[in-house]
């Protein structure tokens, strides 16, 4: 059984141009190959999909900047290491942007980039459909 999946992906084909490929199931069904490098929304899923991203994205979006100590308390029971490894995940893709507001000692807040903001639909979906089909 054969499936076409079309992504989009602009590193080997032209920009707007449909890349098509095809995926085989063996006789057990499960997927032999996964085209995941050439998916946007796998691709998507590896910069904003790990715990507690779209929680960061969330209060960035709501609150305006934020210091880290003000994430890491809004943000009950996430560990330092884990909101600093999600920041630089999201600062590293232009999604976030870390400024300095004190040279002496350095202060920095966090700011959602124009690029982020794009992600504004996908939360207000997100809570529409946590508020639809979990509370």
């Amino acid at each position: 059984m054969i499936f076409e999946v079309i992504c989009w992906a602009t590193i080997l084909q032209a920009p707007g141009s449909p890349l098509v490929l095809n995926l085989q199931r063996s006789k057990d069904m499960s997927m032999t190959a996964r085209p995941d490098r050439y998916c946007p929304i796998a691709r998507t899923l590896d910069i904003v999909g790990e715990r507690w991203t779209f929680l960061i994205l969330r209060d960035l979006v709501l609150d305006g900047p934020r210091k880290f100590q003000d994430l890491e308390k809004s943000l009950s029971g996430i560990s330092p290491n884990t909101l600093s490894a999600r920041l630089k995940t999201l600062e590293d893709n232009g999604i976030v942007e870390r400024r300095f507001y004190s040279d002496h000692p350095p202060r920095a807040e966090y700011v959602i980039t124009a690029k982020g903001m794009e992600l504004r639909p996908v939360l207000r979906t997100l809570k529409a459909w946590g508020e639809k089909h979990i509370l």
